[in-house]
């Protein structure tokens, strides 16, 4: 714990230092003044609280499903939603379904003391990978019911090394870890934790709503209008190149393009060179006759814009790994991406489903394209076991509330 504390402090150091020079750091820095007097102005010593704790808008969409019922099950409960990351904070700080939304002060003794003195929550959940000692060492000390929903672990984790005794020791403060495969378990079995159920993943749950829930686009729905349109969702200028040489032999496709981030130097590259149009530019009047790429200079879209392709492509397969592809399998989109995908089970289990392909060269892209596009029933085929992929993983919620609790 002593090397963690130093870490920690150290980590909080170079954040404020960085802040000099970087806006996402300043804000992280900014997020936190004065957030233990707005906590206690915002939750009264009469008010019941759940806390929960997502680190960016990844998790937050992971653990949305089990926020909502959360909020239909404890209706006389406030729910307090924390952010350790500005890309999660900024983008769901007005998030309806929580009483209030936090960023999460940095996890030493001090603040996690007049943090939990000001919420006094009765259950506290975790999303995925948060773990963060001082927290789960206090809020086992003051017997709070505390979970993790939709964690993962594998064999290279903190938790399986020899030096990961202090992480190990923290998984024992959980009164349930909920674990999204049997791998998992298997793994936490093998260091003698017995706190584990085999849920599942509540992505699932999140993206099956997707499709009755999201909003038109009128943009997009005007762009794609008469088509064959594929949506290239969180690409980086790798996936980029490779999808504008792929609109080099395909010239019939356009393609709806939703950068993982918005680099204005490089969506201008784009309109320059490749003629794109900006969304922001764009107004449902627009003439896009001639422009066969719409890039989606904005955040919190790409998930509605899915429904307006025929095809997907994720990007980030040629750099650290692949991004969400079941927001695009839950319309049914046979989906692409790059190499760097092994990781990831969902991506994975598409492929061995004939719902994926992953492609290294625009000509990879071209054949699998051409495979589906000339013929009919392959294309209806992977449509199918996209939806049904979808659809046999879906319950994961039903089976964390049932196992549930909050203290007395």
């Amino acid at each position: 714990m002593v090397f963690y504390n130093i870490g920690i402090f150290l980590y909080g150091t170079g954040i404020r230092v960085a802040g000099l020079f970087s806006e996402k750091a300043r804000e992280w820095v900014r997020g936190r003044r004065g957030i233990f007097d707005r906590l206690l102005a915002s939750f009264g010593p009469q008010d019941r609280v759940i806390w929960v704790h997502c680190a960016s808008l990844g998790e937050f969409e992971q653990g949305r499903p089990v926020i909502e019922r959360l909020r239909e099950g404890f209706p006389g409960h406030k729910i307090l939603l924390t952010f350790f990351s500005p890309s999660g904070y900024t983008i769901r700080r007005d998030y309806e379904g929580a009483d209030a939304v936090f960023y999460l002060p940095l996890d030493m003794a001090g603040n996690v003391r007049r943090f939990l003195d000001a919420v006094r929550p009765e259950a506290a959940v975790f999303v995925k990978y948060e773990f963060w000692l001082n927290y789960l060492r206090e809020l086992r000390r003051r017997g709070v019911r505390t979970y993790i929903v939709s964690a993962i672990f594998r064999p290279d984790s903190v938790f399986f090394r020899p030096y990961g005794g202090s992480f190990r020791k923290a998984l024992g403060t959980f009164d349930t870890i909920f674990v999204q495969n049997k791998t998992s378990k298997e793994l936490l079995d093998g260091i003698g934790v017995r706190n584990v159920v085999v849920s599942g993943d509540t992505r699932f749950d999140r993206v099956a709503a997707i499709p009755r829930t999201a909003p038109e686009v009128p943009v997009a729905r005007n762009f794609s209008r008469g088509h064959t349109v594929l949506v290239a969702g969180s690409t980086w200028p790798e996936d980029e190149q490779l999808l504008l040489e792929f609109m080099g032999r395909r010239p019939e496709v356009k393609i709806i393009l939703a950068p993982h981030e918005i680099d204005h130097a490089r969506i201008n590259g784009l309109v320059a060179n490749a003629g794109a149009v900006r969304f922001t530019e764009c107004g449902e009047d627009t003439d896009f006759a001639g422009k066969r790429i719409l890039v989606v200079d904005c955040i919190g879209m790409l998930s509605a814009l899915y429904r307006y392709g025929m095809y997907a492509f994720i990007g980030g397969g040629f750099g650290a790994g692949i991004h969400n592809t079941l927001e695009a399998a839950t319309f049914g989109l046979p989906v692409a991406f790059g190499p760097n995908y092994r990781k990831f089970r969902e991506a994975r289990q598409l492929i061995e489903l004939g719902a994926a392909r992953s492609v290294s060269s625009p000509l990879d892209l071209e054949n699998w394209y051409a495979s589906l596009e000339s013929d009919p029933a392959a294309y209806t085929a992977a449509k199918s076991r996209a939806l049904d992929y979808i659809a046999s993983n879906k319950g994961v919620t039903d089976k964390i509330l049932v196992n549930f609790k909050v203290n007395k």
